[in-house]
């Protein structure tokens, strides 16, 4: 069990962009930077033994400030703030007063807008070197950025167990009452070889959907998933009903109580015998096949394609800001902002 802090060399706004190394004695191992709270290696042990880098990334941390890889920004393994997902028309009300943030997917604001969270450097804040190796990393986000009002700051604890799961604890506290939904962005691949994760088996512990409209902004209505391709509430293989053109990008609303810490995805990828499963203490697991996803030059020089991940991304759900029968997203002075998520790496027996 041990914790490692490797610098990068790197100095961004005046601050040093450091890997946080986190190894059980499993031999799990799981690399962060401080920038953008970037999960950059999360590397397991599969079926045969083998060990086997199961996210997305780059080999180096300066390729992810690359311009050709800004250019067709996905968010590789990155955190998600203020507001996770599609705020539409990039505006929403608190107490009478009208907010405007930047508009970043067409009309609507993506992931906290133009510069969010997944491009800020986090102070690391506490180092536990214990049986469970953690690191705490902090943010403020002053009052106004991207459009957002008070202050904002959040601490992420990352926490990797004997039991091969990765933690991930967020807190939240602000001096005036804000909009706030975070998530993580990890693109995984379970196949020992990468490539379309189409025959990865899914299931998703969810009855109902949200409804999008064509710019992939929530509506409000809730739809059965019953009778749908996007029925997952038994496992199947992500491409056995999807168009595969578009593959997956929906947010699915979890059979669950709420606030309570339970399963809501689980991934097998038969091959490597490996299986994902994530828990959550959030009442939406957004499912995203990377339709969008074109990087050139990752891991071991692999370029990255459309369908060549997963993510399945906890949150609140998306525009609730903008639609009163949802789940609040809006935190209050002398509240606190708790959100759990665990991913657990398995072997399928």
């Amino acid at each position: 069990m041990s914790v490692q802090q490797i610098p990068t060399g790197k100095i961004i706004d005046g601050d040093e962009v450091i890997a946080i190394e986190l190894t059980n004695s499993k031999g799990t191992y799981v690399k962060i930077f401080n920038y953008g709270a970037i999960i950059n290696k999360f590397i397991v042990t599969n079926a045969r033994g083998e060990k086997q880098d199961i996210v997305l990334g780059f080999n180096t941390f300066d390729e992810y400030l690359s311009p050709g890889y800004l250019a067709n920004y996905p968010y590789l393994g990155a955190v998600i703030g203020r507001y996770a997902n599609r705020i539409k028309n990039g505006r929403f009300s608190i107490d009478g007063e009208d907010y405007q943030l930047p508009q970043n997917a067409g009309d609507n604001t993506l992931h906290g807008g133009l510069v969010g969270f997944d491009k800020k450097v986090w102070d690391i804040i506490e180092i536990n070197d214990g049986a469970q190796p953690s690191v705490t990393l902090q943010y403020e986000s002053v009052d106004g950025e991207e459009g957002f009002p008070g202050n904002l700051v959040i601490d992420l604890t990352f926490e990797l167990t004997e039991n091969d799961e990765l933690i991930l604890s967020y807190e939240a506290e602000t001096d005036q009452a804000t909009a706030i939904n975070l998530t993580h962005h990890g693109y995984f691949n379970l196949a020992s070889n990468g490539g379309s994760v189409e025959n990865h088996k899914q299931q998703i512990f969810a009855s109902h959907y949200l409804e999008q409209d064509d710019n992939y902004s929530v509506t409000g209505n809730l739809i059965a998933v019953a009778g749908t391709p996007l029925d997952f509430t038994k496992p199947k293989a992500i491409g056995q009903d999807w168009n595969k053109d578009e593959g997956y990008d929906q947010s699915f609303v979890l059979d669950k109580i709420y606030g309570d810490l339970s399963l809501a995805s689980k991934t097998i990828e038969e091959e490597s015998g490996l299986v994902l499963s994530v828990y959550t203490t959030e009442p939406v697991a957004h499912l995203y096949t990377a339709k969008y996803l074109d990087v050139k030059n990752g891991k071991g020089g692999k370029d990255y394609n459309s369908f060549d991940a997963f993510c399945v991304e906890t949150q609140h759900h998306p525009n609730a800001v903008n639609i009163p029968t949802f789940p609040n997203t809006i935190l209050r002075p002398d509240e606190l902002y708790t959100q759990t998520t665990i991913y657990k790496i398995s072997l399928n027996k």
